[in-house]
């Protein structure tokens, strides 16, 4: 059946599509960073001594929607856990929802493990699994900090990138990110390990907001993020009473909406 511009019924592309945003909203897009908004809000994050003037960061899970055109596309749930060596795991899990998923039953994840040091972020493994039987999409990339080498494979593609100071994944850059606006760092950008290629993406202070959340209404400060000469922009809005928890975000291309993600549930 051919599909009419206005029909709302998801095929196939659109359901990837969905789903791929799902999967974007939690793993980079700056975020919707609302993973973020739970573990600032949770107090999962709290400044550490001014001496030391590194944030401490704290166990906890949440849980969001996608809606994408309208329609609650997709789950997303987010983990921070420690480990007993000190470092940090801090993974994704996406669902399709409704008629998305008779396109896409598996369930979609991304983990990160990560080093806080110094009131800096060192991403130290990252994996990306789609779910299914076939491993021809799954990521698996390594950080060697003392050979500055960012090695493994990407969707089959092998990956052998310098590891430069800052360098993030897409999970890690979160992390970041909050630990940045906690310290009173305004940033101005961030590189990352996307696949198999190097990424710049530029923030930018898009000024002061009055929002209602589920948390009630509150005054918000609005940074958003995009790539070089790119027409498409992700905004997230920070609570700096929470925090600089983020709660709200959305992506646009131009004028058009392209996804949006709410918190709804937390546990700590």
């Amino acid at each position: 059946m051919t599909q009419r511009p206005d029909d709302t019924r998801p095929t196939r592309a659109m359901a990837r599509t969905a789903r791929a945003s799902a999967a974007r909203a939690t793993g980079w897009l700056a975020w919707a960073a609302l993973a973020g908004a739970a573990l600032l809000a949770a107090g999962a994050v709290r400044a550490a001594p001014v001496a030391e003037g590194a944030p401490t960061l704290r166990p906890f899970k949440a849980s969001f929607v996608l809606e994408w055109k309208g329609m609650n596309a997709a789950t997303a749930s987010v983990e921070l856990a420690a480990q007993d060596d000190g470092s940090w795991r801090y993974g994704s899990r996406n669902n399709a929802r409704g008629v998305f998923r008779a396109v896409f039953p598996d369930e979609l994840t991304q983990v990160s493990r990560l080093q806080v040091e110094s009131g800096q972020v060192r991403p130290l493994s990252y994996r990306g699994d789609d779910g299914s039987a076939d491993k021809s999409r799954d990521i698996a990339l390594d950080f060697d900090w003392n050979r500055r080498r960012v090695t493994g494979v990407a969707e089959k593609k092998p990956v052998d990138l310098e590891l430069q100071a800052g360098l993030q994944d897409v999970m890690s850059v979160q992390i970041a990110l909050i630990v940045d606006l906690l310290a009173g760092r305004k940033p101005t950008g961030y590189t990352l390990v996307d696949k198999d290629r190097i990424k710049d993406y530029v923030y930018t202070d898009e000024g002061k907001a009055r929002v209602t959340t589920a948390l009630g209404a509150l005054d918000t400060v609005v940074w958003s993020s995009h790539r070089p000469n790119s027409d498409r922009v992700t905004r997230v809005w920070y609570a700096p009473s929470l925090g600089y928890a983020p709660v709200k975000a959305e992506r646009r291309r131009g004028d058009r909406l392209e996804w949006s993600m709410r918190l709804t549930s937390l546990q700590r």
